[in-house]
């Protein structure tokens, strides 16, 4: 064989070797968000298809990861459960307040830990980041709230509502993956 020949088979080989390595991170990236954003990478990859739900789900990493977000201080804490237990009680005599009010507490609650609290899809797309698990419920209990002030949502949807809205308050609450009072949290970038 000639040398041209020996390159020309060379560059083939290299070619396909750099595509081999750049799908294989690509895949790598795409499970380590699809683990790490479970339902919600599901979601995103439904209505965007699951090229376009990898640059959207990085870009909210990149984006959430500027924010300062924070513990909450014990006092804090303490005062939002209390907040939430008085509006859980008040569920029986005005549902439709009592998920109005579980709507902003979940909102100064997400304000408190650091997260902007801008329109609704950002801060369920803010959200989703450090709380996959639960930002389908978020939406969920919005959509009721949405339901509801158009006369289109009953009080066992109200009830649900609330259940929904308490699975993110409680999550947003949880200090067992957090550092100390008032130091931003850290995060693994996958």
């Amino acid at each position: 064989m000639d040398s041209r020949a020996i390159a020309i088979i060379v560059a083939v080989i290299v070619v396909v070797a750099v595509a081999a390595v750049f799908f294989a991170l690509r895949r790598r990236r795409t499970e380590a968000l699809r683990r790490r954003f479970g339902p919600e990478y599901e979601r995103i990859a439904r209505q965007n298809g699951p090229h376009r739900a990898d640059a959207i789900l990085a870009e909210r990493e990149r984006r959430v990861e500027k924010f300062s977000l924070r513990r909450l201080a014990a006092d804090e804490r303490e005062r939002f459960i209390t907040e939430w237990r008085t509006i859980q009680a008040h569920f029986v005599d005005d549902p439709a307040g009592a998920v109005t009010d579980a709507d902003l507490l979940v909102g100064r609650v997400m304000e408190a830990r650091g997260y902007p609290v801008g329109n609704f899809e950002q801060r369920a797309a803010d959200i989703s980041v450090d709380h996959p698990r639960v930002v389908e419920n978020y939406r969920a209990a919005h959509e009721i709230a949405l339901r509801h002030r158009n006369g289109g949502a009953s009080t066992e949807d109200l009830r649900n509502a609330m259940i929904y809205y308490r699975s993110l308050f409680d999550d947003l609450l949880d200090t067992s993956t957090m550092g100390p009072v008032a130091t931003p949290i850290r995060r693994e970038v996958a």
